[in-house]
């Protein structure tokens, strides 16, 4: 800028126009506009987010976001409100509902998955006074075993029921029934040892309500561009695609482990490239650690899964997905933009440079206007429109 104020002829066109014309390319080919075109965009689209709502962890996974070709979804809490309830007891045995509560409550005591936090707090909804129970061994995937007054329980889903070798015929009906309504189950049993053979005492129902917004924002994750929507689940087979099919998901996958959800989102990353996960619970951890992208929910999820994903939904509202990965690609195209913009004007000036055509003040125009042009174009994403 001060050598662009000292008069031309004061350098000496005259004098020495080979002089001018190199001050000429050092200015055109100053990287201003070329630098700043893809971090002005990033923040601008980060900025942009977060008064959405949604925490993005930095400006790679938002480019990361813009990309994404299929999704990945948890069950309860995710595509449900996480706040199921029990809503009936199969009682198999001589004991008394509030009884057969008691103990189903006194496992549960220990953990905080949402389906034993509704069996405990149903049972304290009927002033059921109830003590901890011992022994309390928690199993992935499948419910957990705990000792009742010295003798082995087990608390758990199919799967567990079936491990421990307690089901027959009467009780698969019974399950398969339940399941089919898309309801999650849990199997209250007297574990086998020595002599007993272990039974089977109630069957207890819970159900979890879809959020309302699931519709509408599976629809605008589909229009953004997401190919396949997947759900998984550890809940039974059954329960899952009744899910699924009444939340409008692609395909619904059960009966999985924690790990099994981590291969199943390396399938999906070796079928698409770009792959998301939402998630709320420890379990999800794993899995939104795999994906490209993992989202977790701000309010209604664990620590854990905040902690490792990559962006957090403060309000737990479906529907910013579909922003975010709308934001995420506008990010990208204005990125590109911005950078093939730059670089074709330093390409026209450095044209003109060597033919003597631009001068000193014109150069020092083009770099400072198209950093200008550059910035103001990746301030719009602020004012990038909310889905409706």
């Amino acid at each position: 800028i001060l050598v662009a104020i000292i008069p031309p002829l004061t350098l000496g066109q005259a004098w020495n126009p080979w002089i001018y014309r190199a001050l000429v390319l050092l200015v055109i080919a100053c990287p201003c506009a070329l630098v700043i075109a893809t971090p002005v965009s990033i923040v601008s689209g980060l900025t942009a987010l977060a008064r959405r709502g949604v925490l993005v962890k930095g400006g790679i996974y938002l480019e990361a976001v813009g990309k994404l070709r299929a999704l990945a979804v948890d069950k309860t809490g995710t595509i449900t409100e996480g706040k199921p309830r029990v809503v009936g007891i199969d009682n198999l045995s001589d004991l008394s509902e509030e009884n057969i509560l008691a103990r189903a409550a006194a496992i549960n005591c220990h953990s905080e998955h949402p389906l034993a936090v509704a069996i405990v707090e149903a049972a304290r909804l009927r002033g059921i006074v109830f003590e901890p129970a011992t022994e309390y061994v928690s199993v992935t995937g499948q419910g957990a075993r705990a000792t009742l007054n010295g003798h082995p329980h087990f608390i758990g889903n199919h799967r567990m029921a079936h491990e421990t070798g307690v089901c027959n015929s009467e009780v698969e009906a019974m399950l398969a029934k339940i399941e089919a309504n898309g309801q999650s189950l849990a199997v209250l049993g007297h574990a086998p040892h020595g002599d007993c053979k272990g039974e089977i005492l109630a069957i207890i129902a819970v159900a979890d309500t879809l959020r309302p917004e699931v519709g509408a924002a599976l629809k605008a994750i589909h229009a953004a561009g997401v190919r396949k929507v997947v759900m998984l689940s550890g809940d039974n087979q059954r329960t899952a695609t009744a899910i699924a099919s009444r939340a409008g998901i692609d395909e619904a996958i059960g009966d999985l482990m924690p790990e099994q959800k981590v291969e199943y989102i390396r399938k999906l990353v070796s079928e698409y490239t770009h792959v998301g996960m939402i998630g709320d619970g420890v379990n999800d951890a794993p899995a939104l650690a795999i994906a490209n992208v993992g989202f977790a929910m701000g309010a209604i999820g664990s620590d854990t899964a905040i902690e490792t994903a990559d962006i957090a939904l403060m309000k737990d509202d479906l529907t910013k997905v579909a922003e975010t990965v709308i934001l995420g690609r506008r990010t990208l195209r204005i990125i590109r933009f911005n950078v093939t913009f730059a670089l074709a004007i330093k390409a026209v000036f450095l044209i003109l440079a060597f033919l003597g055509i631009a001068g000193l003040w014109l150069a020092i125009l083009a770099d400072t206007g198209a950093t200008l042009l550059v910035i103001l174009n990746s301030l719009r994403l602020l004012s990038s429109p909310a889905q409706k």
